[in-house]
């Protein structure tokens, strides 16, 4: 079966807010340095180092 990775990290996302409860604040902050982290020069040092 495959599932594309949106549906999956929803899924995940979702699970994990309704199971661990974390604040509004903690889940912006993720969002939002994991988007400002992908436009950084520091991509492609985080892409080398997950390969």
């Amino acid at each position: 079966m495959d599932v594309p990775l949106w549906i999956a990290l929803l899924v995940v996302g979702y699970l994990g807010i309704k199971l661990f409860r974390p604040p509004v604040w903690l889940i912006c902050v993720l969002l939002l340095g994991g988007y400002l982290l992908a436009d950084s020069l520091l991509a492609s040092v985080i892409d080398t180092a997950v390969k």
